[in-house]
């Protein structure tokens, strides 16, 4: 293995004040604009506002600690939110499931880093990533509609008291909608009006206020919360309640809690993998797709594997302080470029200002109105969505819509665990196809145009002739288990009278797999028992050596491999005198 070291020790060499500056800025704005993310993330994900935050702390400072990227922010992010509220919810998994799934997930991660499979991440197919993350965004838009229109249902207290409480969704999607339809007599005007001013807020306020010198600095979504919040607690200066904030279902800690290693065992650990699996796949993909965008912005190069064991440690970590799944953040990351971070200190910055948030004002966030947080997951998920990019992919091939479409539906109506293992199924099924596209197999009877064949002896002009009972297989493409069928296929097809000599020519075969080989033996049998001569003509040394270890040339004599068509053609009518 390579040696592989965190970024952070590159960036140190020449250091100055000037730099610092910079990332102190940076930083310092990051860390604002993450505060109402990791608040919503948290809550969002059916855990506590403060989880969310401590991830964006301790992942944070981790990811930029050990990170192969210069600028990346890590922290919880909105892909994470459809896993994590599934696993919390199930009563198989709940919270501790989530603790042990993220640090198996994390494990996965500083594995594919040390063994050096950054690159191989880069390989899931394009649709499959913009499939999932498409159907992620319509599934936490979907559920924030409970909180943007404020239903609520009926429920019993301890002293058996009827109350009203926020209404309680199924965790699927159509049960969701469902639900919401059948409680939509409990629609609150005052909670949508908060939602949608907070919305308006969000979407309008940079635009606004972009030439004044600051305040453009700030993002939207904390003008947003801001607005909102203030909005509410006028509303109850008039006696306008029913209006849920974080502190009616919350109780916020302003302290980081004490590291607990959480009981483990191989029952649980084998029952979770599926889950862990997932959560790392979405956690590389989503780390690596951040830091390419970003080397797009500063001209930098990451490197994967490390931002990959840095992503691992983080996930390992983060869960024994309380935290969630945690990953290369985006929106941050390019927050972070665009206020003029450069190296990984700004992200060290970032977890600091979070940090000292969380100590001082975090009583303060109980008066979050739930819907003005709604309006930020809205504006997240309409963001993930990528809704110009799936309109383009439309216009692709056949086979990349159906996996985008497939992808998307059973992230929607299912689960993401099966839309990552289904989709990529469909998809390296649908490259099978396309590789067996390419490959050709084609028989001559006649002759062979020398200005068409790079195998031929050089200076030949005049065509040359295939003798009568000889047929020359043309083999154009890689040979492996996909297109062997197609030996057996032509032959079918041809019928007729079997030839005394078949000429397989394979000067255009890069590679042979066992299938293949296993095809070509056959044939060699099955002619051998017909009484018909088999000829190979043009293998590569590739190809050669991979028939000379499967032990292919113990059922064939030397002499029926040649260099070339020429000698195979010779060596056909030595045969065909005999």
């Amino acid at each position: 293995m390579q040696h592989i070291k965190p970024r952070l020790l590159d960036c140190l060499k020449g250091y100055n004040s000037e730099i610092f500056m910079k990332d102190l800025m940076a930083g310092l704005i990051v860390g604002i604009v993450a505060l109402p993310l990791a608040i919503a993330f948290g809550i969002a994900s059916g855990v506590t506002p403060e989880k969310g935050i401590i991830t964006a702390i301790v992942a944070g400072f981790i990811i930029s600690l050990l990170g192969g990227t210069k600028v990346q922010i890590g922290g919880p992010t909105g892909a994470f939110i459809v896993i994590i509220y599934g696993i919390v919810n199930n009563p198989a998994y709940g919270l501790h499931g989530l603790i042990v799934a993220t640090m198996m997930a994390g494990l996965i991660l500083v594995a594919l880093g040390v063994f050096r499979l950054g690159a191989v991440i880069k390989f899931i197919p394009y649709p499959i990533v913009i499939g999932f993350t498409a159907g992620i965004a319509l599934t936490i838009f979907t559920t924030q509609m409970g909180d943007v229109m404020g239903l609520t249902e009926e429920a019993v207290d301890k002293t058996g008291n009827l109350i009203t409480v926020p209404l309680k969704t199924p965790g699927d999607f159509i049960g969701k909608w469902i639900c919401y339809i059948e409680n939509i007599s409990t629609f609150n005007p005052w909670n949508f009006l908060v939602a949608m001013l907070s919305l308006l807020v969000i979407i309008f306020s940079p635009k606004m206020l972009r030439t004044i010198p600051v305040l453009n600095k700030i993002p939207g979504s904390l003008y947003g919360i801001l607005v909102g919040t203030v909005a509410v607690l006028l509303m109850k200066q008039y006696g306008i309640t029913g209006i849920d904030t974080i502190g009616d279902r919350f109780h916020i800690q302003s302290q980081l809690p004490s590291m607990v290693m959480p009981e483990i065992s191989w029952n649980m650990v084998q029952t979770l993998m599926p889950v862990a699996f997932t959560i790392a796949i979405l956690g590389a993909i989503e780390s690596l797709l951040s830091a390419t965008v970003a080397d797009g912005v500063t001209s930098d190069r990451h490197d994967s594997n490390m931002e990959l064991v840095a992503q691992g440690v983080a996930n390992i970590v983060t869960p024994l302080f309380g935290g969630i799944p945690a990953t290369g953040a985006i929106a941050r990351t390019m927050t972070n470029i665009n206020n003029g971070g450069r190296t990984p200190v700004a992200g060290l910055i970032h977890a600091v200002v979070l940090l000292a948030i969380l100590l001082v004002l975090m009583p303060y966030a109980e008066y979050i109105p739930m819907a003005a947080l709604a309006a930020v997951l809205i504006i997240v998920s309409y963001n993930m969505s990528g809704w110009r990019t799936v309109r383009g992919l439309m216009k692709n091939p056949k086979s990349d819509v159906s996996v985008l479409v497939v992808t998307f539906l059973l992230t929607v109506i299912f689960d993401l665990t099966i839309a990552i293992e289904i989709g990529l199924i469909l998809a390296c099924a649908l490259f099978i196809k396309r590789i067996m596209e390419t490959t050709e197999i084609s028989v001559i009877n006649d002759e062979i145009n020398p200005s068409d064949d790079a195998d031929l002896t050089s200076g030949r002009e005049e065509n040359l002739k295939i003798p009568a009972r000889c047929s020359v297989y043309e083999i154009n493409g890689p040979f492996f288990f996909g297109i062997a069928n197609k030996f057996d296929d032509l032959q079918k097809n041809l019928g007729g009278k079997k030839p005394k000599v078949r000429i397989i020519r394979m000067r255009k075969v890069p590679f042979i797999d066992s299938t293949g080989i296993h095809n070509l033996q056959n044939l060699i049998e099955m002619s051998h028992e017909d009484g018909i001569h088999i000829i190979l003509s043009g293998v590569s040394p590739k190809v050669h050596s991979q028939l000379e270890k499967a032990h292919f040339y113990d059922i064939m004599d030397s002499d029926h491999i040649c260099p070339h068509i020429d000698v195979a053609l010779e060596k056909a009518r030595e045969f065909l005198k005999a």
